[in-house]
């Protein structure tokens, strides 16, 4: 990560949507300490983002050393504002490509995340939530880990998403095992699986529906 000067640079040029989760964080937080640098921080901010609920932000965020009840406080508001004046709550979507804004910044992770959109019976997203960070498999990526927040909501579909680290957007076997397996289990449940997304830098995405890659056995 660069130096603070040069992260408001690129946001007075370019936008706040070509910045990373973790130079947006540095942004809010302004300082490192004499232990801690400003970008060690900043990441891990984004990782307590990345797994906890909105309630939970204040308290997980006061833990960190560099972050104080101020910092965290900043943060917290700044989540907020961006919830209620940019968030994807009731958008509507028609293709994978309209989904893919709310899910681009994952594509910076170090490790895979799995997320699940969770969606109404009018195709407007409900939810977006990581189900798991780490190398995916089926232990992992279980059915009941996938859907049980979408029963929460109660979701008439979801699209589930992943990155790849590597930048090669091509599916595994185990990534469409994966699929298949959902996919089934969401039959049983009354909840589609509209499609599965692995994303990769340099804004590109890999659709198994756009691409006709089976989403059923």
């Amino acid at each position: 990560m660069n130096g603070k000067p040069d992260l408001r640079e690129r946001l007075k040029h370019f936008g706040p949507y070509y910045l990373r989760d973790a130079d947006l964080a540095a942004l809010l937080i302004r300082t490192g300490t004499k232990d801690q640098p400003l970008a060690e921080i900043a990441e891990n901010v984004v990782r307590i983002l990345d797994s906890c609920k909105p309630g939970e932000i204040m308290d997980r965020l006061e833990t960190l050393r560099g972050v104080g009840p101020g910092k965290a406080a900043a943060l917290a508001a700044a989540c907020e504002l961006g919830r209620r004046y940019c968030g994807f709550v009731k958008k509507k979507v028609t293709a994978p490509s309209d989904v893919f804004p709310y899910l681009r910044h994952y594509a910076d992770r170090k490790q895979e995340h799995f997320i699940c959109v969770s969606f109404s019976g009018a195709n407007e997203i409900l939810a977006i939530r990581t189900v798991s960070v780490g190398l995916l498999n089926r232990t992992l990526v279980h059915p009941r880990e996938v859907f049980a927040d979408p029963i929460s909501d109660r979701a008439a579909a979801i699209l589930v998403c992943h990155n790849h680290p590597s930048g090669n957007l091509t599916p595994s076997e185990e990534d469409c095992q994966i699929t298949w397996r959902l996919s089934e289990a969401g039959e049983i449940l009354g909840i589609r699986l509209l499609d599965h997304l692995i994303i990769g830098p340099e804004e590109k995405y890999f659709s198994f529906m756009e691409e006709s890659v089976p989403l059923k056995k």
